[in-house]
């Protein structure tokens, strides 16, 4: 066997193979010879057939099956020979393989690129320092009380925090469209729910009021038929809600599971609930920046079969969900797996970095780390014990986990190569969600 590589441009190259004939014609021989047992020709007593007839008959099937079985064990051959590893599916090219003439053929594919890893010495990480404040605890009490909101029918002209509930029908150049009705619809003012314009338009409104609203659709609306369209809405307000927040007394505090009834005492469960989160968020935010710099010191070529297949499965990922929301076929079918190329080029980046890291460092899934894991996620549980034994009855469901806690690991040690420069932080910029980075892993079929 012949073997020689080619660079072709970046990280692709041309793998050409060239197999002697004796190694084909032997392989034919051997597979006809095991046919006389078993094959059966008119006029021949079964394992009575002479080897001539059966090559007449059957050598250039056999040739071809053979020629086949080849070319894929002396490709794999050929990539140890020459210590390449594949990124992503070979393109085959092979000239005719006639008896005598022995096989040649071409495969191109991309190899994954030799990473040099960047020393984390000089470089600084970000890590928030947050004291809880009693204002803090005030507005996490305060959020609580809206989520225990009671609502109270009113006269008074509607103003933002109220719900109302409305009939609407949309039109556009005097057309119903889908989607465009609704009855008994409940909107809380200032939610954001409808499109811009919508809620802003029924401040003001009492009830038994019909409203017109001219608006127009946001250019990147979900519904692509409607974006960027004018269109008007014809509203009835049917009711106008006021809420009522529950006072922060001793029955209260019982609701919130405080059996005394202390309000000490529901301060200081919601202090510890509030640290918890927090320790949860900052822990995620320490990842997001040490992903960030990893990135960022680290560059590297990145096959584009690895882009294009990571790109296709966000999209398949994106399109589940969207189906699940109930999205028409129309506006999941609108997305193109180019959509998400930049996302998947950072995850597949970060992909090889952190598999280098890894690899490099010799560092190993501690069992320890994935059952701590384990146990956080189990810990808002009414059983968790029962949820634990959740995850460790099925290897892929662990198996989640562990690339969690090894993902843990890299972090951790990235932050001790690197200085550490803490930063002052309130807790509410802790804990305002990050929509910048959907590069983390996320733990599925998690019970309900």
């Amino acid at each position: 066997m012949q073997v020689s590589v080619e660079s072709t441009s970046g990280l692709e190259r041309r793998l050409t193979v060239a197999i002697e004939e004796a190694r084909i014609a032997q392989a034919v021989e051997s597979k006809l010879k095991e046919m006389l047992h078993t094959v059966k020709i008119k006029g021949f007593r079964p394992g009575k057939v002479p080897l001539k007839v059966v090559k007449q008959q059957y050598g250039g099937q056999v040739r071809e099956d053979v020629v086949n079985e080849v070319l894929q064990s002396t490709f794999y051959e050929a990539l140890s020979q020459e210590n390449l590893h594949p990124a992503g599916a070979p393109a085959f090219s092979t000239r005719e393989s006639t008896p005598g003439a022995g096989l040649e053929y071409t495969a191109t594919f991309e190899v994954y690129p030799e990473i040099q890893l960047a020393s984390l010495a000089e470089q600084k990480i970000e890590k928030p320092s947050v004291e809880i404040a009693e204002t803090d605890i005030d507005n996490m009490i305060d959020r609580i009380r809206r989520q225990h909101v009671n609502w109270e029918a009113s006269d008074a002209p509607a103003e933002k925090g109220d719900r109302i509930s409305i009939d609407f029908k949309g039109m556009i150049e005097g057309e119903t469209f889908e989607g465009g009705e609704g009855k008994d619809t409940s909107i809380e003012l200032g939610s954001g729910r409808m499109i811009a314009g919508f809620e802003d338009g029924l401040v003001g409104a009492v009830k038994d009021a019909d409203v017109i609203l001219d608006l127009q659709f946001p250019e990147g609306y979900q519904a692509t038929e409607l974006a960027g369209k004018p269109v008007q809405f014809t509203v009835h307000v049917n009711t106008v809600e006021k809420a009522v927040l529950p006072e922060v007394d001793d029955a209260f505090a019982k609701k919130m599971g405080v059996e005394s009834g202390e309000i000490d005492l529901l301060r200081k469960d919601v202090l510890e609930n509030m640290e918890l989160e927090l320790g949860k968020q900052m822990k995620t935010k320490l990842k997001e920046k040490v992903m960030d710099m990893l990135v960022e010191v680290n560059k590297i070529d990145i096959p584009k079969s690895l882009i294009e297949n990571e790109s296709e499965a966000l999209r398949n990922q994106m399109v589940q969900n969207l189906s699940n929301q109930g999205l028409s076929e129309t506006d999941v079918n609108a997305l193109r797996p180019d959509m998400f190329a930049e996302q998947a080029q950072r995850r597949v980046r970060l992909g090889l970095i952190m598999n280098e890291i890894v690899k490099e460092n010799a560092i190993n899934v501690e069992a320890e780390n994935v059952r701590a894991l384990v146990e956080e996620i189990a810990r808002p549980y009414e059983q968790p014990e029962e949820v634990i034994k959740w995850y460790y009855a099925d290897k892929r469901r662990l198996g989640e986990i562990e690339s969690l806690a090894l993902e843990e690991q890299v972090v951790q040690w990235a932050v001790e190569q690197a200085e550490i420069v803490e930063t002052k932080a309130t807790f509410d910029e802790i804990m305002k969600p990050d929509t910048t980075h959907n590069d983390l892993n996320n733990v599925k079929d998690r019970p309900q």
